[in-house]
């Protein structure tokens, strides 16, 4: 991993979300979380750094959570399909496409994270309403 691969994951979560501000953003101490230009971006996109702490409980638990689900459910199931890196490359997209906006989650109320986030952002700004 290295700091252009995080830099393009980051700027397309800001796009999709319309230019969010004071989202916190988690992560490990990873040097390409880290750097001059992941932060600078952070900072003037007004995302807020929450970095783990080495070695306490809480350190990469939901990252180590979803990177299981994922190596489970789309790498080892998957991968005596393949032919090369375009064939990982598209599991992994359709993976992630399904994690966020197909998958139903049971404490959100059995909908999908993104429809959820919808939800969220649209009774914040309810549209069609009165003066």
């Amino acid at each position: 991993m290295n700091t252009d691969m995080v830099m393009a994951a980051l700027n397309q979560a800001i796009a999709d979300r319309n230019n969010p501000k004071d989202v916190i953003h988690h992560s490990d101490r990873g040097v390409q979380y880290l750097s001059i230009r992941y932060t600078s971006r952070m900072a003037d996109s007004s995302v807020i750094a929450s970095v783990g702490t080495t070695g306490d409980s809480y350190d990469n638990a939901l990252a180590k959570t979803v990177n299981g689900l994922y190596k489970s459910k789309a790498i080892d199931y998957l991968k005596e399909d393949w032919t090369g890196v375009n064939d990982v490359e598209l599991a992994t997209l359709e993976w992630v496409d399904w994690f966020n906006k197909t998958r139903l989650h049971n404490t959100i109320g059995y909908v999908s994270p993104f429809e959820f986030e919808k939800r969220y952002y649209d009774n914040l700004n309810p549209s069609g309403m009165a003066a």
